[in-house]
């Protein structure tokens, strides 16, 4: 392995553990926030925002970078900690989630620096960045690339699949869809409220290109990030299998921790157990 990639891997790695660290903070300072789906993102995020998008945190609305949509917007805690970390605002502002008049609102607002899209109603944040892959794909504005990540339970609204035959139908070589597959939502395991399996042959059908890949392993992370990035010839959809709560042993697969805020006790815990975690 070169330097140059090690020093990737080590710092993708790094900015994980903080963002887990600063969603901890974020959601115990105000009672209030999605912390479960924060953590399982976290790689995810961290790849994204140091080492994938093409993006100038100093000009957040320049208009040849690459655009990213949160769709499981309830997830926001994580986005909120990853640009704050990559320098879009001071991270005095995380503590300021969900109250009044904060820019870090309980789901992404555009108004935020960094935010390219209004999310948080489920199903809907996919299908805006197929349309703003259109417009970089058809119109040639700017020649950007649109990455998406969706929840596994969000998938199973109906119009995130008429997104996906669109994006078929217009080649879209410029759009990487990620599902964040946690198996767990807000009232029980997804797979019991609504079998989606096998996801990657669903995505298929609909004619994306598809990888599966351990969504808390940086190199696999990565790896899959830059050949969906380079893929080209159509769609492209990325299955991380990841775990609810992650990298804190009683959050992890615990539908209680989808929305809810720790107590201090709680909150020690999880922060003694995050701190620990080899960076």
């Amino acid at each position: 392995m070169s330097r140059e990639r090690d020093a990737v891997l080590r710092r993708v790695t790094t900015t994980a553990r903080e963002i887990r660290l600063r969603v901890l903070d974020m959601v115990y300072t105000v009672q209030s926030g999605h912390i479960g789906g924060s953590f399982s993102e976290a790689e995810i995020l961290a790849a994204l925002y140091n080492h994938i998008l093409n993006i100038r945190p100093d000009d957040p609305k320049w208009d040849k970078r690459d655009r990213f949509v949160l769709s499981k917007g309830h997830a926001c805690p994580a986005l909120y900690a990853a640009l704050a970390l990559r320098g879009y605002y001071d991270a005095s502002h995380l503590n300021t989630l969900r109250r009044f008049g904060s820019i870090l609102q309980g789901h992404p607002v555009i108004k935020t620096p960094g935010i390219d899209m209004t999310s948080g109603s489920l199903g809907m944040g996919f299908p805006i960045a197929v349309g703003m892959a259109i417009e970089s794909h058809l119109i040639g504005k700017s020649n950007f690339a649109v990455y998406t990540l969706l929840g596994d339970g969000e998938i199973n609204e109906g119009l995130v699949w008429e997104a996906a035959q669109t994006a078929n139908k217009y080649r879209l070589g410029n759009i990487v869809a990620i599902v964040d597959r946690n198996y767990v939502q807000n009232d029980g395991f997804s797979d019991e409220i609504m079998p989606i399996e096998p996801i990657d042959k669903k995505f298929e059908a609909f004619g994306w290109r598809v990888w599966k890949i351990d969504g808390h392993n940086v190199e696999e992370v990565i790896d899959a990030l830059e050949a969906a990035r380079d893929y080209g010839d159509g769609p492209a959809c990325i299955v991380a299998y990841t775990v609810k709560g992650k990298g804190v042993s009683f959050m992890e697969n615990d539908r209680y921790w989808h929305g809810k805020a720790p107590n201090r006790e709680q909150y020690e815990q999880a922060k003694a157990e995050l701190e620990g975690a080899a960076p």
